[in-house]
């Protein structure tokens, strides 16, 4: 696949500690991974520099593996512009890797999964080394009864009572999503729900891990849950689990996309 000489582009994939920042996306009123990136790259390429990522992430969420695309009239080896944004960025972000990929490449609408780890911290007493890495579950959960409903979430399905904005943006236009596993994985303390999926609305992860979460509570029924997914209403679903044990871990793609 050739490229135009005048123009390239390039992928990055980053991971951040989302403890200190307002999420991924440009705001208004807040610190974000992607205006911090962004700042670095438009002082490295000498231009105003934009990135695209590959979805959002709120405020405390983590990543090792947000994956955005910039376009630069620049022709700079990638080696060089990864040693240079480490260089500028806080230590909380690191710039994983950088490639230059075709021009069709795009972070968001190329992908073809994501995988995220929430990770549940059941320990009767907090580790406060991990009180900003994992939700210290304040209930006893049930292993085998987690893993049971999880299966409820696998597959094909319209997901609009997890997803808070339900009515707009993308959930909006399509609120079906197709999840093909939840993987539950002890872990010295506790245990990660990892999901992979197609594509996840906005905090649909959290909504999921939170509903689980009152269903081993005794809040909800598990035999409920048909009927939430049925309802297509945000209010009947569980609480949403906090930010800080959620993480995006790799964004994939189809090999032909990258080269």
């Amino acid at each position: 696949m050739e490229y135009e000489a005048s123009l390239n582009k390039y992928k990055i994939v980053i991971a951040y500690d989302g403890t200190n920042y307002g999420g991924w996306q440009v705001q208004k009123n807040a610190v974000s991974i992607q205006s911090l990136i962004e700042r670095s790259l438009s002082r490295i390429l000498r231009a105003k520099t934009s990135l695209c990522g590959s979805g959002r992430t709120d405020a405390g969420v983590h990543s090792l593996g947000q994956t955005a695309h910039f376009v630069t009239e620049a022709s700079i080896p990638p080696s060089r512009i990864l040693f240079s944004l480490n260089g500028l960025l806080p230590p909380d972000i690191r710039i994983l890797s950088i490639e230059r990929v075709p021009l069709e490449f795009h972070a968001r609408y190329s992908a073809t999964s994501k995988v995220y780890h929430y990770h549940l911290h059941l320990d009767s007493v907090p580790d406060p080394f991990k009180h900003l890495y994992s939700y210290h579950v304040p209930h006893p959960v049930d292993i085998e009864l987690l893993k049971q409903i999880v299966k409820f979430f696998i597959g094909t399905h319209d997901f609009s009572s997890f997803a808070n904005e339900g009515h707009q943006g993308s959930a909006a236009r399509n609120a079906v999503r197709t999840i093909d596993r939840i993987d539950i994985v002890e872990e010295p303390g506790g245990v990660r729900l990892e999901f992979e999926g197609n594509g996840f609305l906005y905090k649909m992860v959290r909504n999921i891990v939170g509903t689980l979460l009152d269903v081993c509570a005794g809040k909800i029924p598990k035999e409920a849950i048909p009927a939430i997914f049925a309802a297509k209403d945000r209010r009947k679903a569980g609480r949403a689990a906090p930010p800080h044990g959620l993480y995006l871990m790799e964004v994939k793609y189809e090999e032909k996309e990258e080269k």
